[in-house]
């Protein structure tokens, strides 16, 4: 049976390992992001404005302690959609030449895909001919990885997002690795100050909502409540919230939804992924959750969903996402005020 990996983050990672325990090969492939994104233009990415010039050889330090010198970018293939789409918004998007299942923005929708679920095809890569492979420390199997480098390319990994905090510090390790620093400062600065302003438009309460970020595949009938180091605490606090899951005392990544966790929980509002709610039903299928009907958010059908590729990507469409949440979770034009 092949081992899972996702790209999505940490807090993925779990919830996939869960699937692959509690429904074996056949629900697998029900916990990855569609390959064939829709091309919609909410789900593009915004390039700087100006085309930069990497300047190259530069030696970088991987994540995983290598020193990765970067000789060319002309042929790059990032292993993640949030590696993916920071590329692009560096306006080196035309210098890509595969993609990972979970990058789904529009721009990258017509590269070939070089994973097979949420594993890495080494020969796929490898038959590309790249130059220089980004990857995250959750991205695999190892062996691939290994046979990636053996080859001779460069192959640089990324500390996974875990948060807003996150977001200009991997900008610019891209940036560094592809020759093009002025970039990355330019585009974390954009970045950041588009965070900054999403999060001033919060209304400020003093009674905060309380907020369950639940992962959701139905067809593989896998149904978790995030908990602290789920990947979404920060976005659900950056909104002006409560991780529900987290301040009900869920030390896991992510825990099997019970009735009794749901109403300790007790959740004002439920945080999905688009995709996570369609596969049951909408939020008419959600609420037949066992216990989700009985919470506050069941009960005011209260439910804030965000498309699977970008909401815990911690990237340069934060903003967007915070934004998203915070119309929904508030009420359209409640934040401006």
């Amino acid at each position: 049976m092949p081992r899972l990996r996702t790209q999505l983050g940490r807090a993925l990672v779990s919830v996939l390992a869960l699937t692959l325990t509690a429904t074996g090969c056949a629900g697998s492939s029900q916990a990855t992001a569609s390959a064939s994104p829709k091309a919609t233009a909410t789900n593009r990415v915004e390039p700087l404005t100006d085309t930069p010039e990497p300047r190259l050889p530069v030696t970088v330090t991987s994540s995983d302690g290598r020193k990765v010198t970067v000789r060319g970018a002309h042929r790059i293939v990032p292993l993640s959609g949030s590696l993916s789409e920071i590329v692009f918004t560096l306006r080196l998007g035309d210098r890509v030449v595969a993609r990972d299942i979970t990058a789904t923005f529009q721009q990258a929708a017509k590269l070939p895909v070089v994973t097979r679920g949420h594993d890495v095809s080494a020969e796929s890569v490898l038959s590309l001919k790249p130059d220089l492979v980004l990857a995250e420390t959750t991205t695999g199997p190892e062996e691939a990885m290994d046979q990636i480098r053996a080859a001779g390319v460069p192959v640089l990994v990324v500390d996974p997002a875990q948060g807003l905090s996150d977001v200009g510090p991997r900008i610019q390790t891209v940036a560094h690795a592809l020759g093009v620093p002025a970039a990355g400062r330019q585009l974390t600065q954009r970045s950041e100050a588009r965070i900054a302003a999403a999060r001033k438009a919060v209304p400020h309460s003093s009674a905060k909502p309380r907020v369950a970020f639940l992962y959701l595949r139905g067809s593989a009938s896998v149904y978790l409540i995030g908990g602290r180091g789920s990947g979404a605490t920060s976005l659900i606090e950056a909104a002006g919230a409560v991780d529900a899951g987290a301040a009900s005392g869920l030390k896991k990544d992510f825990t099997a939804i019970t009735s009794e966790a749901l109403v300790k929980a007790a959740p004002d509002a439920i945080l999905v992924m688009t995709k996570g709610l369609e596969s049951v039903g909408g939020v008419d299928g959600l609420v037949k959750i066992p216990g989700v009907a009985q919470t506050p958010a069941g009960l005011d059908r209260r439910v804030v969903s965000v498309e699977d590729g970008v909401l815990l990507n911690y990237g340069p469409r934060t903003d967007q996402v915070l934004k998203s949440v915070v119309e929904q979770l508030y009420g359209t034009g409640s934040g401006a005020e």
